[in-house]
């Protein structure tokens, strides 16, 4: 099977995809999503939503990363594809998912799931665009108000010639309201020759199993699963593979957060490092209670030293075995 880290505008970025890639488990990682409006952007845009492109395309612990792309017209999207890969991007996706409505009121994300033959356009000319040695993916919704018409995007997606779908289980009026409707996914990729990636609320081990017997898919999209739970991916992959592994405890989570070097970033203001953790440990707490009795020993500190001060009493590092090596 294999484990995709799903793009979170604003939350996964490159120092949260090094973070759950160095736990491990993940086999791939899409970036937020380049906005592409005109224009070929320049190398520097690339690179700030992507630093991994200096190391080749993968994180620290080797994971490869690919570059997703947002917008609306085809010829630009296939122009900006080309540099990304150009760059070192492993492939490209493309974001017909986001549901934000400052997007969509721009004609991207989700919105464009209202018409598939436009899709079928944007897909067709990336996927032409892009050497058949890379990847050309979509990551899409059931449909926007509705599933109605979801046959026909994933029908404009295989058409165009898309090498894998990653499907959030769930519409854009769902938003990421439970449930992820995964028994939905079967009859609308029957009998067609793409990759499927299930996606959308997969919390546990259980969860997964569930979505990839419903659904019908092998491999699975994470995203805020794998933040409340950063060592779910090493988990599920454990339980697949029928291997031991001891779970990461709270001490282990937080000096994982400190190696991360979030708060190392020097392109960052002073209270980065402490609004991403706080941020972070609003997922954690799901997941682990001591997240809320940390947040509120920390939810009036704003410098990073303050903050990795505290963080520091708690950290403890995980045995250096094969479970906990990404």
């Amino acid at each position: 099977m294999k484990l995709v880290l799903a793009p979170m505008e604003g939350v996964v970025d490159f120092k949260m995809r090094q973070l759950l890639t160095d736990i491990g488990g993940f086999d791939l990682c899409v970036t937020e999503f380049v906005r592409v409006v005109e224009a070929c952007l320049p190398d520097k845009v690339f690179h700030r939503f992507c630093p991994e492109l200096h190391n080749n395309g993968y994180t620290r612990a080797g994971t490869p990363v690919r570059v997703q792309l947002l917008g609306q017209e085809a010829n630009p999207l296939a122009e900006n594809a080309i540099r990304a890969i150009s760059l070192g991007s492993h492939g490209v996706d493309l974001n017909f998912g986001c549901p934000a409505k400052t997007v969509n009121k721009s004609r991207g994300g989700a919105v464009l799931l209202k018409d598939p033959e436009h899709m079928y356009t944007i897909i067709k000319a990336v996927r032409d665009a892009v050497d058949n040695d890379h990847e050309v993916s979509a990551k899409i919704r059931l449909g926007f108000d509705d599933d109605s018409n979801s046959q026909e995007i994933v029908d404009a997606v295989v058409s165009a010639g898309a090498n894998s779908v990653a499907i959030h289980a769930r519409t854009k009026r769902d938003g990421y309201n439970p449930p992820a409707y995964w028994e939905k996914i079967p009859p609308i990729i029957k009998n067609k020759n793409i990759a499927v990636v299930a996606n959308g609320e997969i919390w546990q081990v259980e969860d997964a199993l569930l979505c990839q017997k419903r659904s019908g898919c092998t491999d699975l999209m994470l995203g805020r699963g794998a933040l409340s739970h950063p060592d779910l991916a090493k988990k599920i992959k454990a339980h697949v593979n029928n291997e031991q592994y001891n779970a990461l405890e709270w001490e282990h989570i937080i000096y994982h957060l400190i190696h991360s070097a979030i708060h190392q970033d020097p392109a960052k203001d002073e209270k980065y490092f402490a609004s991403r953790t706080k941020q972070w440990l609003g997922y954690l707490k799901r997941q682990y209670p001591q997240a809320i009795e940390l947040f509120d020993e920390i939810r009036r500190l704003k410098s990073k030293e303050d903050v990795a001060g505290v963080l520091k009493k708690y950290a403890k590092a995980p045995q250096l075995d094969s479970n906990h090596n990404g």
